[in-house]
């Protein structure tokens, strides 16, 4: 069955409560190369730290997400966006970064940021534009961490 052409049981929503973690782990499993190791906790924690997290739902099976993380006024971050690959091209991703984008914490911040591998031509066409700017970034280990983050939560509080 091609999924675009019966979309009137597709529905967003940006309710943190209503994401199916279990769901989404799968999502990206199938369809974002970059996110294919993520685990439940993780995803959880990651969730938990974004404002809006939205989902692309077809009935009660998960077909799409995307969150973002801003200051509020300045920043922001739109992540993890993917659309289940039987539900592409049908204007599904394009509508679930207008909403990301349209949220009242995303919706006024100067500046949207978004990291993409192969899909620029797709975010140039909702209005993103390629940036030169110097972007660094730190790769922390995992190995690395002294701390866990129930470790560190005990020490701030001491």
């Amino acid at each position: 069955m091609d999924h675009r052409l019966h979309h009137r049981h597709i529905r967003f929503s940006d309710r943190h409560e209503e994401v199916d973690l279990e769901q989404l782990q799968e999502l990206l499993k199938i369809g974002a190369f970059w996110a294919n190791e993520r685990t439940v906790d993780g995803l959880a924690i990651a969730l938990s730290n974004s404002k809006p997290v939205v989902t692309v739902w077809d009935g009660d099976r998960l077909i799409g997400h995307a969150r973002a993380t801003s200051d509020g006024i300045y920043r922001a971050t739109i992540w993890d966006v993917v659309i289940a690959p039987d539900y592409r091209g049908a204007g599904l991703g394009r509508k679930l970064v207008q909403t990301v984008l349209a949220h009242p914490n995303i919706c006024d911040v100067e500046r949207v940021y978004l990291m993409t591998t192969h899909r620029q031509k797709f975010y140039e066409q909702i209005g993103f534009q390629q940036n030169s700017s110097n972007t660094l970034v730190l790769f922390n280990k995992v190995g690395d961490r002294n701390l866990t983050t129930a470790e560190l939560a005990q020490t701030q509080t001491s």
